[in-house]
């Protein structure tokens, strides 16, 4: 009777506790580096969101039938201008989307979701593109959330693969912008229909028929054909979340853009969807700390099973096998384990340590005897910037970065090549020394920036134009960028005048309407534009708004171009920076050292407010007697110092001064291998 009693006790405690059910948390930020791909337990955890929402799905992988998905799925990618409010745009659609328990999970992720990264949230721009996907009445969508910034254009080059139509976000009142014509370029040219979104309604300065037809001329300019020319239009705010397919007529939710979206996108096309005729793109690399390299790929034809033997392929190159570990796809910020995918889909695996952007995935069953051809690679736009990187030898070096050494740094270097598709990496004549070419200064400060918060200490040369030789008539060409700035017409006159210094060519200027601010276009030469954005927000107090993008390789315009007009102020000798020493040196410039500072001959410690260097004793300390001063007890202030970015550090530092970069500290000097050369404050 007594273990009839214990059994029955037993059972009835096993089945209690089959039942209880935890609830779902969301209990840390979206923080980590966007695409750091979760482990096998993190189910709803996009690339580059780092949350422990849990999923209320079973564990167990879900199986999806090799079917064609037709209406069923979208994929688009979100493009535009920086600054136009794709990322807020994205919120409002991941909050209506029930990606969210309730408000207060919500109002917990914050706001700007997707720019997860720490350097995103700090600078107020998406850096790195994202992958997510929601439900809208058994319509799933894959949203690619893209940056703005010029320097990132390689993102959305790379991107733009796995979508079949984009979002044109365009401010209400800006309109289209420099950047707005370089991305909708790319999509019109990969025969791409696009949904326009006039974004920020909500603005009193708003004119939404003004930006429509100026969309319309920059689809007619592009040579965009009838049927990409007859877009769609929606009004939206993504700050407040509503949306409508008028201006005046707005909804309380975004329903009418997910409508329209399922309208105007076209479905993917797919050919087939035979496990033979398997043909995935691999667009971006991701890496788990137990799985390793992993792939993100859009499925054009055909459908792959985990555990199946495969092949990544590209033209005119070995085939590299193996077999497809775990598979994934995007399910809300996260992702969802399944047995198989099929066309249109976009997907994550694993299992392939050799994967790279660029290949194709195809099945490899019978050795591949018929596999498919493997899809052209990604191309994307050349670098037009360059800058050294390379151990940091100043003589306070070595004294808080974990990572000094070259074999550390060169690591680090072609690690970020696997999915930085913009970037390019080569070594030099020195052995501690490495180049990075990029798509501009923003590009590789973001790179150092990164790279000096992981641990490594760097010595980085000053920025340089990528000069190329025309193939035909065998003459020099640098690249020229395309600016416009806006500004209040008092100050006009100073942004002309910085641009003629920089041998700019005018192309446009006048009045815009909307918030009674002048327009100023130029084409610069990239060699004019190092440098040139502090000193346009210094000539105008802050007040400039600039946007810049790559325009095109032209003659090279001989000799130099004129760069900072202002020496520097240098360390006499090595020691420790005193008030004393600040006292008789501020008056010679503005100084950006502090008392205490450590220091050493040669380094920077302020700007001559003349042209040329001058040393200045910045450790002297006074002398100390036993007599007493009538003017003991009168002291001069010391003047508060600059506070140095590192983006301002790179764009001050000329041909003969190199920047020391530390986990706390950036310092400048002069280039000890350049001190018998004369190369006053030229870029």
């Amino acid at each position: 009777m007594y273990a009839y009693r214990f059994a029955f006790a037993a059972v009835m405690a096993m089945t209690c506790s089959a039942f209880t059910v935890s609830p779902p948390s969301f209990t840390s930020r979206v923080n980590s580096i966007a695409f750091n791909a979760p482990s096998v337990a993190q189910k709803n955890v996009i690339p580059g969101v780092s949350t422990s929402l849990e999923s209320t799905a079973a564990p167990e992988a879900e199986t999806a039938t090799p079917t064609n998905l037709g209406d069923k799925i979208r994929n688009i990618a979100v493009i535009a201008h920086v600054d136009h409010g794709k990322t807020t745009l994205v919120d409002a659609l991941i909050k209506q989307s029930g990606v969210f328990r309730d408000d207060s999970q919500a109002d917990e992720a914050g706001e700007r979701v997707m720019d997860s990264e720490d350097q995103e949230r700090e600078r107020g721009i998406t850096i790195l593109a994202k992958n997510l996907a929601v439900m809208r009445n058994g319509m799933k969508i894959n949203i690619m959330d893209t940056p703005g910034h010029a320097d990132f254009g390689g993102e959305v080059e790379r991107v733009l693969n796995m979508a079949d139509g984009v979002l044109l976000v365009v401010d209400s009142v800006e309109g289209p912008k420099p950047q707005t014509r370089f991305v909708l370029d790319k999509a019109l040219q990969k025969g791409m229909k696009a949904l326009v979104v006039v974004n920020k309604i909500d603005r009193p300065a708003a004119r939404p028929d003004y930006v429509v037809d100026k969309v319309f001329d920059l689809f007619c300019e592009l040579g965009a054909s009838d049927e990409q020319t007859d877009f769609r239009v929606v009004y939206a705010s993504g700050l407040q979340g509503k949306s409508g397919d008028a201006p005046d007529e707005l909804t309380d939710d975004m329903g009418p853009l997910f409508d329209a979206v399922v309208e105007a996108i076209d479905p993917p096309t797919i050919d087939s969807v035979d496990g033979d005729s398997l043909q995935a793109l691999i667009s971006n690399i991701d890496y788990d700390p137990f799985k390793g390299k992993m792939g993100i790929a859009r499925i054009t034809n055909g459908s792959v099973k985990s555990g199946q033997p495969v092949a990544l392929a590209r033209p005119d190159a070995a085939k590299k096998t193996g077999r497809l570990g775990n598979l994934y796809v995007f399910d809300n910020l996260g992702q969802k384990e399944v047995e198989e995918a099929a066309a249109g889909e976009i997907i994550m695996f694993a299992g392939l340590p050799d994967v790279e952007i660029g290949d194709t995935l195809i099945t490899n069953e019978n050795a591949g005897a018929n596999a498919a051809e493997p899809l052209p690679p990604i191309a994307v736009e050349q670098p037009t910037v360059r800058m050294t990187l390379g151990v940091n030898k100043s003589p306070l070096a070595g004294r808080e970065g974990k990572f000094l050494t070259s074999r550390m740094i060169r690591d680090r270097l072609f690690k970020e090549l696997d999915r930085n598709v913009a970037l390019q990496v080569a070594e030099t004549d020195s052995a501690d020394r490495y180049e990075v070419s990029g798509r501009g200064q923003l590009h590789l400060t973001v790179l150092i920036e990164t790279m000096r918060r992981e641990g490594f200490e760097l010595e980085v040369g000053p920025p340089s134009v990528i000069i190329k030789e025309n193939e035909e008539t065998g003459a020099k060409e640098e690249p020229w960028e395309a600016v416009e700035v806006r500004v209040p017409e008092d100050y006009v006159g100073s942004v002309v005048d910085l641009f003629n210094q920089r041998k700019g060519e005018l192309q446009d200027m006048g009045l815009e309407e909307g918030e009674g601010l002048s327009v100023v276009k130029y084409l610069v030469p990239t060699r004019g534009m190092l440098g040139l954005r502090s000193a346009l927000l210094s000539a105008t107090r802050g007040t400039a708004i600039i946007d810049s993008v790559f325009d095109s390789y032209r003659s090279m315009i001989p000799g130099d171009i004129q760069g900072r007009d202002k020496g520097s102020l240098l360390a006499f000798a090595d020691g420790e920076v005193t008030s004393f020493g600040l006292e008789g040196a501020q008056d010679r410039g503005k100084m950006m050292a502090s008392p205490g500072d450590e220091v050493y001959k040669g380094m920077i410690v302020g700007i001559h407010q003349r042209p040329g260097d001058l040393e200045v004793n910045v450790c002297k300390t006074k002398a100390l007697t036993n007599m007493r001063s009538a003017t003991k007890g009168i002291t001069t202030g010391i003047v508060a110092p600059i506070e140095m970015t590192l983006d301002g550090c790179v764009e001050y530092i000329a041909a003969d001064e190199i920047l020391e970069v530390t986990p706390t500290k950036m310092r400048m000097s002069k280039n000890p291998a350049m001190a018998g050369k004369k190369n006053k404050g030229k870029k």
